[in-house]
């Protein structure tokens, strides 16, 4: 008997212009399932067909141009690039004329993107389905990324070019779930979605916060249910994974956005009978690099990466530094000279470069009032909306926080009342305005804290 209710509805079809009938059956299937979280927002794929078409092209490009440089020869490319950067993009082209050497380009910053996005956009490039994406600014100023649908879709032959490196392969396919993309912090988007990319395969992202679920014990019988290929997130994300009765086996983890360390690594190969692979990533380039043997491989064909000193000066190889990069795969977002504020060596053997003793963002996790853990991306979604320059928060061993910023017109009322909406009414808090806070440069936010006491 067939079921009265369509599944390729005008609506599904505005939202995913590439979908068929066995696509919106598996969307239908989650977005619909009993055990299925309180999703926040209505997943999308509007890739288009020479958008889909690019990605083969990009997948295919991956396999047969592995990034190759020397330190005497950077990529033949490179100059060119410049060149195109200095006649096309307003914030570069108003320096003048481009300099005749690579390293006297200027750098720029996270500081520069967060002030005008804008002026990183080609005069050439169209607006055609411009996507904006507000990152939440966990590590320095939050940010709004000018992406498309097209350009979206590139994340995922670099997850598969990733996790290849690992022996792992990322089938998709109609009827399965492909990828998990699990978060664990107070408020995120959480979607179901299909991927044309991954041949109408599942793409869900799901908040492991019992907050955001009817039954707390969804939250195990969810991702069961959809028996994902791979699960990707940080590492808090995966630490509170681990502590569900899950009995789904993926075939890999991934995690991004945060510093991964081995122990939490070996802990979570154990438990889930899986790789994990570690991915450094940005939301500015998108995935830089894939933890393989001692270091990281790096994954982009066009993404030249340097590491420079404090004075903005290459840094020899093998000498520790902060990781810079130029180029990119988004259109609407071509880095030159970009300052991450990772720190890294680079490596080469012979004409492979890659990064070594990567030091990104580390998780810090914060603890409540009542004992619960917080995650350092509550605190800054809680304060992204005001005007504050820069400020640190630190919490002591016995819980209590203090805040120190630079001046601002906020006023203490308003901070505390935003940070106790956190941690908890009445929780120990406080604030301290200085003059300077002797943090990185480009770094508007800073996260500590003392080891807790053990319980045990």
């Amino acid at each position: 008997m067939q079921d009265a209710k369509p599944d390729l509805t005008p609506e599904i079809v505005s939202r995913f212009p590439l979908i068929d009938p066995a696509g919106a059956r598996l969307l239908r299937y989650l977005e619909e399932h009993p055990h299925a979280p309180k999703f926040t927002h209505p997943g999308v794929d509007r890739l288009t067909p020479g958008g889909l078409r690019g990605a083969a092209d990009f997948a295919a490009q991956l396999e047969a141009e592995p990034p190759r440089w020397r330190p005497d020869r950077p990529p033949a490319w490179l100059m060119d690039f410049v060149a195109r950067l200095y006649r096309d993009v307003p914030l570069y082209r108003r320096r003048g004329a481009p300099p005749q050497r690579f390293a006297d380009v200027p750098t720029t910053c996270r500081a520069d993107l967060g002030r005008e996005p804008w002026s990183f956009v080609p005069d050439s490039q169209s607006l055609n389905g411009l996507v904006v994406y507000n990152t939440s600014g966990t590590t320095g100023h939050p940010l709004s990324i000018l992406t498309h649908a097209d350009t979206l879709a590139l994340y995922l032959p670099l997850l598969r070019s990733a996790l290849a490196l690992h022996g792992v392969r990322l089938e998709g396919g109609p009827g399965r779930v492909a990828v998990v993309v699990a978060a664990f912090q107070a408020r995120t988007y959480t979607y179901a979605a299909v991927s044309a990319v991954l041949e109408q395969a599942g793409v869900v992202k799901v908040n492991l916060d019992p907050a955001g679920w009817r039954d707390p014990a969804d939250r195990a019988r969810f991702l069961d249910a959809c028996a994902p290929e791979v699960i990707t997130g940080d590492p808090l994300a995966f630490a509170e994974l681990a502590r569900l009765p899950i009995t789904a086996r993926p075939k890999a983890l991934v995690s991004t956005a945060m510093t991964l360390a081995p122990g939490l690594k070996q802990a979570l190969e154990a438990r889930f009978g899986c790789p994990v692979v570690d991915v450094y990533s940005l939301n500015e380039s998108g995935p830089v690099a894939v933890g393989a043997g001692p270091g990281f491989q790096l994954l982009q064909p066009r993404l030249y990466v340097e590491i420079l000193d404090g004075a903005g000066r290459p840094c020899p190889p093998d000498e520790r530094g902060e990781v810079t990069l130029t180029g990119g795969f988004n259109p609407y977002l071509p880095l030159l000279r970009y300052r991450t504020n990772d720190f890294a060596r680079l490596t080469f053997d012979d004409d492979q470069p890659a990064l070594a003793d990567l030091d990104g963002r580390a998780p810090v996790v914060f603890r409540a009032a009542d004992g619960r853990p917080i995650n350092n991306i509550d605190v800054s979604l809680a304060l992204r909306d005001l005007p504050l320059p820069q400020y640190q928060l630190h919490q002591a061993a016995d819980g209590a926080l203090r805040l120190r910023l630079t001046p601002s017109p906020v006023a203490e009322a308003v901070l505390r009342d935003r940070l106790l909406g956190v941690f908890g009414p009445g929780h120990p808090l406080v604030i301290e305005v200085v003059a300077d806070l002797d943090a990185p440069v480009g770094k508007r936010l800073q996260f500590t804290r003392d080891p807790f006491p053990d319980k045990g």
